[in-house]
């Protein structure tokens, strides 16, 4: 296997750190087949278009999202697809391991 440099697991954590946010991964979800505008999102997920605003701008910076202005409305859309296939192979491994717990659960219970 190669070494991967220092600098990449350091960009690697600021990605994810990104990502570890409940809203933000809603926000992905909700751009998952189609680019909207700021103020969509926010009626889509349930938060202030402030708070949408804050959230859209974090991921744009971290190059999660690009967007685009058409008259006063800024629309939003995935940077790379594979960020869908990212999360949902992250929401697999989620469910595989809420799977298991259960089951220890069950075999442990008097």
């Amino acid at each position: 296997m190669s070494m991967i440099p220092k600098e990449i697991y350091e960009i690697h954590a600021s990605i994810c750190q990104c990502l570890a946010n409940p809203k933000r991964l809603e926000i992905i979800n909700t751009l998952r087949e189609d680019e909207l505008s700021a103020t969509e999102i926010a009626g889509k997920i349930g938060i202030s278009n402030a708070n949408a605003s804050q959230h859209l701008a974090i991921m744009r910076n971290k190059g999660i999202l690009r967007s685009r202005r058409e008259g006063v409305s800024i629309y939003y859309s995935l940077a790379n697809p594979k960020v869908i296939t990212a999360c949902d192979i992250m929401r697999e491994v989620l469910f595989e391991y809420l799977n298991e717990k259960q089951s220890l659960t069950r075999k442990v219970k008097i």
